[in-house]
C-alpha cells in the first residue's frame, strides 16, 4: 500500500509522462491520468494503433514515468518516478477514469492502465531530498 502522502500527491495531480522503448531507443509521452489507490494503478487514454508510445507499450509492456509538481522553489519540490506494467484497463479502472474526466466519454477513448511495480516519491517539503519508496508485492 502506498503511503498516504504519496496517494494525496497523485490524486492532486492529473498529468503524467511515461516512457517506452523500442530497439533500445526511448520515447515518452504525456497523458491525463486517474489514479486508483487500492491497486496502485494509473489509468490513461491512448490509441495504441496510432501513437508511437501506444504501439511501443503494447510491444514492451514495461514502462516508466513521472508525475511532478512544477515549481522553482527548491523547498517545495515534489514528484514521483515510477515503473509499471502497461495493460488494457478493466471496468473498474474505466469507471475511475470517466469519473475524473467525464467529458472524455464523448471521445470514446480506449483506456489503458499502468500497474505500478516500483515508485519513488521525492518530497522536499519533508526535508531536502526526502525520498519514500514503494515496491509492489506480487
Amino acid at each position: 500500500m502506498l503511503e498516504p502522502i504519496i496517494t494525496a500527491f497523485l490524486k492532486k495531480h492529473h498529468l503524467l509522462t511515461f516512457a517506452t522503448s523500442h530497439n533500445n531507443i526511448p520515447y515518452c509521452a504525456s497523458c491525463f491520468y486517474s489514479f486508483i489507490e487500492e491497486s496502485a494503478t494509473f489509468v490513461i487514454a491512448t490509441d495504441v494503433t496510432k501513437t508511437r508510445h501506444g504501439k511501443e507499450a503494447i510491444e514492451n509492456t514495461h514502462v516508466a514515468g513521472t508525475v511532478a509538481l512544477e515549481t522553482k522553489m527548491v523547498g517545495k519540490i515534489q514528484g514521483v518516478q515510477f515503473s509499471g506494467e502497461f495493460q488494457e484497463a478493466n471496468e473498474q479502472e474505466k469507471k475511475a477514469y470517466f469519473k475524473r474526466f467525464p467529458y472524455a466519454l464523448a471521445m470514446q477513448p480506449t483506456l489503458w492502465s499502468i500497474k505500478i511495480t516500483y515508485l519513488k516519491f521525492t518530497d522536499n517539503t519533508l526535508g531536502f531530498g526526502k525520498k519514500l519508496e514503494f515496491f509492489a508485492s506480487n
